[in-house]
């Protein structure tokens, strides 16, 4: 009996690594698939791309059936807040990624993910108190420098970088303190921006300057199953994170970005001197560090509940 459970245990994780995997994979392609929309302004893939991840999202609430969590949150104003703030921040992390993409800055966009865990961690010292290690203090310095080396090598501070990276942690910072499954905080995030999606939409076609009608029926499917290409990696990334330990997800965290880096380095063929090595390599080591400091915390609380038991 035992030896079953450990079978079933050990499936269901290989299972979520799979799911974590796959919703990696495609978030570190996703370069080439907006690269496909490159003719097409970034605000309107933005505008479509808000529409069409609110009708997914809202197909898969009907299939599901579950409008529980959807009438909770409806019911308190806290919640609604949060939702609408986590809207605003999605939104802005949304656009300065395909702007990214399409300006030639996909280095800059996988440094934003790179650096996106050390944020974390510095928000969750300054919000919720979480004691700052030795590994995420030499990690945050050891970042700190990468980041000073690629604003030397620029002449300017990486704002796409550092605009992802901040965005993306305050949103999962917000998305902490809602009580909504991924599918409905989605589908509500969506909502509220997709009015505003849907006007300027509009206002585009009615000044003659839309490309929704004008494009190939290839590109207009693209741009349709954006809201696919979006919820997705979303959906199996929940599945993961449900099968799979805090420690597993930490290491495959960067399989994003670094499918992001040698798309921009050898397929899009984006600027990369000797600067930029360091730069990165810096932030590598970083995240090695990290990332050793993070198990190490993981490990002792696995010991500490052995020794309970």
């Amino acid at each position: 009996m035992e030896e079953a459970s450990k079978t079933i245990h050990r499936r269901d994780k290989n299972i979520g690594v799979l799911f974590g995997a796959l919703a990696f994979i495609m978030w570190g392609s996703l370069p080439v698939y907006w690269k496909l929309l490159g003719q097409i302004p970034a605000v309107e893939i933005l505008a479509h791309r808000i529409t069409w991840s609110f009708v997914f999202v809202s197909l898969l609430l009907v299939v599901k059936g579950d409008y529980q969590a959807l009438g909770l949150v409806l019911k308190n104003k806290k919640q609604l807040k949060l939702i609408f703030i986590a809207a605003l921040l999605i939104t802005l992390n949304w656009f300065t990624y395909i702007w990214a993409v399409n300006s030639n800055f996909v280095l800059q966009a996988s440094l934003g993910y790179y650096i996106n865990p050390l944020v974390v961690s510095l928000l969750s010292m300054i919000v919720f108190k979480e004691r700052f290690n030795r590994e995420k203090t030499l990690a945050l310095i050891l970042a700190t420098l990468g980041v000073l080396l690629l604003t030397v090598q620029y002449g300017q501070i990486p704002w796409v970088s550092l605009i992802l990276a901040f965005t993306f942690a305050f949103y999962g910072l917000v998305k902490k303190v809602l009580v909504v499954d991924s599918v409905t905080g989605m589908a509500l995030e969506t909502l509220v921006m997709t009015p505003i999606a849907l006007f300027y939409l509009g206002y585009l076609q009615g000044i003659g300057a839309g490309s929704f009608f004008t494009l190939p029926l290839s590109t207009v499917l693209l741009l349709m199953f954006s809201g696919v290409a979006t919820a997705t990696p979303l959906l199996w990334f929940a599945k993961c994170t449900k099968l799979v330990q805090f420690s597993t997800i930490g290491f495959m965290q960067y399989i994003a970005p670094t499918i992001s880096f040698f798309l921009g380095v050898f397929l899009f063929k984006e600027d990369f001197s000797m600067i930029h090595l360091v730069s990165f390599c810096f932030i590598w080591t970083a995240l090695i560090v990290y990332t050793y400091g993070m198990t190490g915390v993981e490990r002792a609380r696995r010991r500490k509940a052995r020794k309970a038991v």
